[in-house]
């Protein structure tokens, strides 16, 4: 009787699953596969000469179908692509006349679908070895196969490069209408992704001994998600962008096909990166439509592509290349050769030639509510070394006398290596700096003009020293900014560097890279020189509290060099 009963219940349970089951499915509607599938593909660019292309490799399919509510393609080349409208154009890019198996799978409601497979004969020819040196950082001579591991070379390893988003650069991520050339609907500002997960990925690209190129992600465990892909991560969909765990882990390869671009010539490189297995460049955007490199150099990415989500949508991204700075060697330092411009303070008075004192107190305390009168009786000269003294004494209704010198209209210069060896000021409220402004601040003002702090440091903060950037839309307290840790900062000499050039703005102390800005078109760093500035404020709104014992300190300088 037992047995029966279990028998019985277990019947009973399994027929009101069932009714639940169906129950639901009519919740979804009717279960219906698309009709009538046709496909449709043309390889673009043939003549009588090339019948199947002329080497692009692109071929434009159109899928249609009744009761179908979008199209997925899958082509045996490793990559796939969802479209709603059922027209794609595919880049082939195995070299030589090859044929490929493309099928299309038209999915209709209840997750019903039909599909159907075509094959497509097409030539390619395409290459592009000035991207693969920029991404992977192969030289000539290793695709030529003249050095390194094509050569035979035992022990050589293959070239590799690591990119990350760029996240110092306006407009690192941004969006805007796929017919556009502009991402004119939205720009991120730099670091404004800063505490999520984007900026910790690591994508690198390695050129293995096939020449074939080597995609491998490391997103330190979490993928920053679109927010039409969260359901991907474990979200909900259209509740905003958001970082969740993701495994991006295992080797893809990258092939290299002409983009189908809307671009003019001078716009875009013409080559199309195409990642396998699902690959993406950091941001997931469900894309399998490629990414166009619209700009590459030796340490610079600019690439965009198509949401996988919204074919009306265009994403760009840019990288730059993780590491040293690039600009270490291409500037020498002052043991390897005689600097172009240099300030050794041997004599014993200032060269008023070259610098000039700016006196007073500006307007609120120069901008930023400063307590000191600048004077031309604050600086000195001897032994060798350059003091700027910061003391406490009634100078024209202010409590401290202090100097301030320029190289304004006497020395400015753009792009170079400038490098200051100085020993800084301990005592609480005080605010030495060493830095620049464009030489055009008299006529547009600043931030227009531009201003790069090489070093700036407060007593009230002793060891943290800070390398910034003010220009329009990134000044004052959004200025771009980076820190670093010195240690004996007021007792010995260190040495603070910029390097500058039209790509970069890279800053170091003792030869440590600590901050690197992506420079760009439209900041006041590409096309104009500036000149230098010394000095050391009091209080204000960095100098902070100055200690109501304080009665003099000094800022050093050893010497002030410039190399090009």
């Amino acid at each position: 009787m037992k047995n029966i009963y279990k028998l019985s219940f277990l019947m009973l349970f399994s027929l009101a699953a069932l009714y639940s089951c169906q129950e639901d499915d009519q919740e979804f509607g009717e279960v219906a596969a698309p009709t009538n599938l046709t496909l449709d593909a043309t390889v673009l660019n043939t003549s009588d000469e090339f019948p199947n292309g002329d080497g692009s490799g692109l071929v434009s399919f159109t899928a249609s179908a009744d009761d179908v509510i979008t199209f997925e393609y899958r082509f045996d080349d490793g990559t796939s692509s969802t479209t709603p409208s059922g027209e794609i154009t595919h880049p082939f890019t195995r070299t030589g006349t090859n044929t490929y198996n493309v099928t299309v799978i038209a999915k209709g409601t209840g997750g019903a679908s039909s599909s159907t497979t075509k094959e497509v004969t097409v030539f390619t020819s395409f290459d592009d070895p000035v991207a693969k040196m920029g991404l992977t950082g192969a030289n000539q001579a290793y695709l030529d196969g003249t050095e390194g591991p094509y050569a035979g070379a035992e022990g050589d390893s293959i070239p590799t490069k690591v990119w990350r988003i760029a996240d110092a650069m306006p407009g690192h991520l941004s969006l805007g209408p796929a017919e556009s050339t502009e991402p004119i609907w939205y720009s991120a500002a730099p670091f404004e992704k800063e505490g999520g997960c984007f900026y910790d990925d690591r994508i690198s690209f390695a050129l293995n001994l096939d020449g074939d190129i080597i995609f491998e992600h490391d997103n330190n465990g979490q993928t920053f998600f679109n927010t039409n892909y969260l359901n991907v991560g474990g979200g909900t969909n259209g509740t905003g962008d958001e970082c969740f765990d993701f495994d991006t882990s295992g080797e893809k390869s990258v092939s290299l096909a002409a983009a189908n671009s809307i671009f003019p010539e001078d716009a875009t490189t013409g080559t199309q990166m195409i990642i396998s297995d699902g690959g993406f460049m950091s941001y997931y955007l469900g894309t399998n439509n490629g990414y166009e490199i619209l700009e590459i150099t030796d340490d610079y990415l600019y690439i965009r592509t198509i949401s996988g989500a919204n074919p009306a949508e265009a994403w760009y991204l840019k990288l730059t290349a993780e590491g040293d700075s690039a600009f270490e060697t291409e500037f020498p330092g002052d043991s390897e050769e005689e600097a172009a411009w240099s300030q050794e303070f041997e004599g014993s008075s200032l060269d008023t030639s070259i610098w000039n004192y700016e006196i007073g107190n500006g307007d609120n305390g120069w901008g930023n509510g400063e307590a000191q009168y600048y004077t031309d009786q604050n600086t000195e000269v001897s032994n060798g070394t350059l003091k700027i003294n910061a003391i406490a004494e009634p100078t024209n209704g202010y409590n401290y006398s202090s100097a301030r010198i320029t190289t304004q209209d006497n020395f400015e210069f753009q792009y170079g290596r400038i490098e200051v060896r100085a020993k800084l000021p301990s005592a609480g409220g005080t605010w030495p700096a060493i830095w620049m402004l464009g030489e055009n601040f008299d006529t547009v003002s600043w931030p227009n003009c531009g201003e790069i702090d090489i070093m700036e440091h407060v007593g009230n903060d002793l060891g943290e020293v800070l390398g910034t950037l003010h220009f329009p839309g990134n000044f004052g307290g959004s200025a771009v900014s980076q820190g670093t840790t010195v240690e004996n900062v007021a007792t010995e000499f260190h040495k603070y560097t910029m390097e500058w050039t039209e790509d970069h703005i890279v800053f170091l102390v003792d030869g440590e890279v600590y901050h690197e800005f992506t420079n760009m078109t439209g900041t006041p760093f590409v096309d104009r020189e500036f000149f230098l500035i010394l000095n050391v404020a009091m209080g204000g709104t960095l100098g902070g509290t100055i200690d109501p014992a304080f009665t003099q300190d000094t800022m050093e300088i050893d010497y002030v060099r410039v190399y090009q």
